[in-house]
């Protein structure tokens, strides 16, 4: 509707003033109307004429539209515009099939929560796989074909760091110490050889030089392809566990990985691609490394290639970009990260943009800041003092049971998957456990709660009348046969008076709750095209608000107009269903 309204307005002022313009509407508040422009304002300059008098022009003729029941003017010459009910519900009926197919038929490989094998999963990880299976998920209503996946570092000093405090802890290359980690803690475990090596490679030259050469020593179990020696055992098993480890707990927040990219694979295509652009000028030697100059581009230099030859995570990048477009030649590529790489990133795209100028273009990195519990604590990994994944979910867990003295499981990666989303990406993202599992205020075991209620609404009625979006009849809970628009009985108002015949098809609490409804796809469009999810957070939000004034106002079960509110509570369940499977949440039946 929004669209062919601004199409209408464009048409209207080219009969009125001979003008082509742009016509953007937006929502002004509920009062003033449905759809508002200042198209007015822009065309007074040019036209010689008084904004408020082009105004009035406009909505004169706008007036004449079936769509349009009223037009006004309003301050110093905006027009605001109400539809008439039949546009409005026509509207919501529309509304799953008006959302923009901005990607239609393009492939979008997007790469999201990165996490290093050898190390645990923190909570920056959960926040960010649960950013980017949204953003896949809107991409996808957007007709994108996605294709998720994910980068890692399976060799590089962290791995040695590990590796060290493993040989140190096992005294030695004794590979048949792996059988005595128990399953459940292998991750843990892990984790905490990191913790141990990095603190040995801080504090101790000794066990620096040595994490240094195992570092050597990794990167060599690739050019050798040796899977048998111990050192070898220890590496590929403890690898194979972190990726065990891994794709548990995504699938137990509901995202699933197609492709896992380790450094070792796009080490050797990066470190080749380096070296045949050094040859071409792109990159320079610089006291036995190779760097990139950025200070031309308003950049810093960066090493690609160290003094020992070694590809570092630049030339890793570079190898992860020619390996995404040489597996799925993409029309775009999204990629994920914290904003303390802004500056690494810059260089390195810039760098590309030398010989592969189109794979920069096609290329956008969205990055967010550092996720900090409500206080202002800040949680990182190098340490040790580092809030894991599973802490959040546990965090959530124990205040909901807390709260409500349940232990939901969908209600708990809900309330965590909201907390995270409904705040703009980009700044820090504040997390307060209680906050976040209310049934009260803005949060997802509340959107999840108000979903059930609608639907236990709609369950107290056996035998109710539906429609579907489209408009057609659809077969009740009862199992009545549908009947077509022309068989079905006309519902009434108080009065008696035909729907169809009504000059007012909804009350003022009927209409408000459709108006609200039919803004689902404008949203939608709004965070596809941001790639910013916590629009769909906050008109949620302001759509269950919507709904609890209707209903506090609204007899629904037993009035006159029930068939009626009836569909309006159903129009309102879909849409918050459908907001809430773009966020990743479960919308439960009951609770």
């Amino acid at each position: 509707m929004k669209q062919e309204l601004e199409t209408a307005v464009a048409a209207a002022c080219k009969k009125l003033f001979n003008v082509d313009v742009d016509v953007e509407l937006t929502r002004p508040d509920e009062q003033f109307g449905d759809f508002a422009t200042n198209v007015a304002l822009q065309l007074a300059k040019s036209l010689g004429k008084n904004p408020r008098e082009a105004g009035t022009a406009l909505a004169e003729e706008l007036k004449a539209l079936p769509e349009v029941k009223d037009a006004s003017i309003a301050g110093p010459g905006f027009v605001n515009l109400t539809l008439s009910d039949d546009a409005l519900r026509t509207a919501v009926k529309k509304a799953p099939s008006a959302l923009t197919k901005t990607y239609d038929g393009q492939l979008v490989v997007l790469e999201y929560s990165d996490p290093n094998p050898f190390k645990v999963l923190h909570a920056g990880h959960l926040y960010q796989t649960i950013y980017g299976e949204s953003v896949a998920n809107l991409l996808t209503a957007a007709g994108a074909d996605v294709h998720r996946v994910n980068f890692g570092g399976d060799v590089g000093l962290h791995v040695a760091k590990t590796m060290w405090a493993i040989l140190d802890d096992f005294g030695g290359e004794h590979p048949e110490k792996l059988a005595d980690i128990p399953e459940g803690e292998r991750a843990e475990w892990m984790a905490r050889c990191y913790v141990a090596g990095t603190r040995a490679y801080d504090e101790d030259e000794v066990a620096k030089a040595e994490i240094v050469g195992l570092n050597t020593r990794v990167y060599e179990l690739f050019t050798s392809n040796d899977r048998d020696s111990s050192f070898a055992q220890i590496y590929w098993t403890c690898r194979q566990w972190s990726y065990d480890y891994f794709n548990a707990f995504y699938a137990s927040v509901g995202t699933t990985f197609e492709k896992y990219y380790p450094e070792s694979s796009t080490a050797p295509l990066g470190l080749k691609t380096v070296k045949e652009q050094l040859a071409k000028g792109v990159y320079e030697e610089s006291d036995g490394a190779v760097v990139f100059r950025g200070e031309p581009y308003g950049l810093h230099t960066r090493v690609f290639i160290n003094s020992n030859g070694l590809p570092t995570y630049e030339a890793k990048d570079v190898g992860l970009v020619m390996s995404k477009w040489s597996d799925y030649h993409f029309d775009r590529t999204i990629i994920i990260t914290g904003n303390d790489i802004v500056e690494y990133m810059k260089v390195v795209l810039k760098s590309i943009e030398q010989f592969e100028p189109e794979l920069v273009k096609r290329t956008t990195h969205v990055t967010h800041g550092q996720l900090k519990l409500a206080g202002g604590v800040k949680m990182s990994s190098r340490k040790g003092n580092f809030f894991r994944a599973v802490d959040v979910l546990e965090a959530a867990r124990e205040a909901s049971r807390e709260a409500t003295g349940r232990d939901d499981e969908a209600m708990i990666l809900g309330s965590v998957k909201y907390a995270f989303l409904k705040q703009r990406i980009g700044p820090d993202v504040i997390y307060d456990p209680k906050e976040s599992v209310s049934l009260e205020g803005n949060s997802g075991p509340y959107l999840q709660y108000a979903h059930a209620r609608a639907r236990s609404i709609i369950k107290k009625v056996s035998g109710i009348q539906t429609f579907d979006r489209g408009g057609s009849s659809v077969v009740q809970s009862d199992g009545l046969q549908a009947q077509s628009p022309e068989e079905r009985p006309r519902e009434t108002h108080t009065s008696g008076e035909s729907l169809d015949a009504a000059s007012s098809l909804f009350e003022a609490g009927e209409r408000s709750l459709l108006r609200k409804i039919s803004e689902y796809p404008e949203v939608v469009d709004r965070a596809v095209n941001e790639l910013m999810p916590h629009h769909i957070c906050t008109y949620l939000y302001e759509l269950a608000q919507t709904f609890n004034r209707f209903y506090e106002h609204n007899h629904v079960v037993g009035d006159p107009r029930e068939a009626l509110r009836l569909k309006l509570v159903e129009e309102y369940a879909d849409t918050l269903q459908a907001g809430l499977t773009l966020l990743g949440i479960a919308a439960p039946e009951q609770i």
